[in-house]
């Protein structure tokens, strides 16, 4: 567990990186109406602690890349190694292990059917000790990934939050195709979501001004969006669970949009499989987490069953694996 302590100052730094990943320490500053040099202490010092990162991650779905949601049972030996080699791969994100030690969940980007075939047909099932593959094809997502969390930060005005927004990304029908660089790019975002211009550049063989160009194109395309890696304790949510519910398919929509309105609700997607929705919550406690399913879900017409799982230990949250301080 961590301990470092979060003040109102820094949940208002944490807020607004949450609402633009690269807003400028200036631009924060003055709607916090803090210094400059101040707001860049703050992040450094909640970076360096390996407790919150910026990562810029793609969209699959503007890319035509296809997101599935995996479960895979182990022997209670290898669930951690497994768990870890998971989260190394470039491709995962939300690598956790549920409750029993025994089955570890996450989300995996396939380009193409060549590279979901190689995982989920290949590696996995042929890894030792791992003995079953289930994988869910996310159909729409309702919330969490590009539209982000809304109830993990709250320290902000209405107005200053307003002040922070990005221009939203353009609503466009095709899909947006990478070109050279781009994956250097991506790479390099996804280590440091605010890493500078000049390093873009070197990776990508690019100007400053290309990398820039770039960026503000892929961003304004919604092909590249900006998430915040924050250990949940930092923010007073204690439990996390995941839960899989059995949906009537004429209530989904509805379904889906109220859970994803609720606070503790970091993501939520519609899915393939026996079960049709696809939900992690984030709680302060597990009574929290008790009245989030009697209340929150309990009432929602159309749900005919629910299966839940604490999460117990998180090998990866979002972008790649960093240790602390790097």
């Amino acid at each position: 567990m961590s301990s470092l302590v979060l003040d109102e100052l820094d949940r208002a730094i944490v807020h607004a990186l949450h609402i633009d990943g690269r807003a400028p320490f200036s631009h924060i500053a003055s709607v916090l109406d803090v210094s400059d040099q101040t707001v860049a202490r703050r992040y450094r010092r909640i970076r360096s602690a390996g407790s919150l990162r910026v990562i810029g991650l793609p969209n699959a779905r503007r890319l035509g890349w296809v997101e599935w949601f995996v479960r895979v049972q182990v022997t209670p030996d290898a669930a951690v190694p497994v768990a870890e080699a998971l989260a190394r791969r470039t491709d995962t994100s939300w690598v956790c292990l549920t409750s029993g030690g025994t089955q570890i969940c996450c989300v995996t980007r396939a380009r193409s059917s060549h590279e979901r075939d190689a995982l989920l047909l290949g590696q996995l099932p042929r890894t030792p000790r791992v003995t079953s593959v289930m994988a869910h094809c996310l159909l729409r997502v309702f919330a969490g990934g590009p539209s982000g969390w809304h109830g993990r930060a709250d320290t902000l005005t209405p107005e200053q939050a307003a002040a922070l927004a990005p221009e939203p990304p353009h609503e466009q029908q095709e899909r947006v195709v990478l070109q050279e660089g781009d994956e250097q790019l991506l790479a390099s975002l996804a280590r440091d979501g605010r890493t500078t211009y000049s390093d873009i550049a070197k990776a990508t063989g690019w100007s400053e001004m290309t990398a820039k160009r770039r960026l503000a194109q892929l961003r304004r395309r919604g092909a590249l969006f900006f998430d915040v890696d924050i250990d949940p304790l930092l923010l007073g949510f204690e439990t996390l669970a995941i839960l899989w519910l059995t949906v009537d398919p004429a209530q989904m929509r509805p379904t889906a949009e109220a859970i994803a309105a609720h606070p503790e609700v970091a993501f939520a997607a519609a899915t393939t499989g026996p079960t049709n929705l696809l939900v992690i919550a984030a709680c302060h406690d597990v009574d929290a987490l008790y009245d989030f399913l009697e209340r929150g879900i309990g009432n929602l017409p159309g749900i005919r069953q629910l299966e839940s799982a604490p999460i117990i230990r998180n090998s990866k949250r979002v972008g790649t694996t960093q240790t602390p301080g790097s």
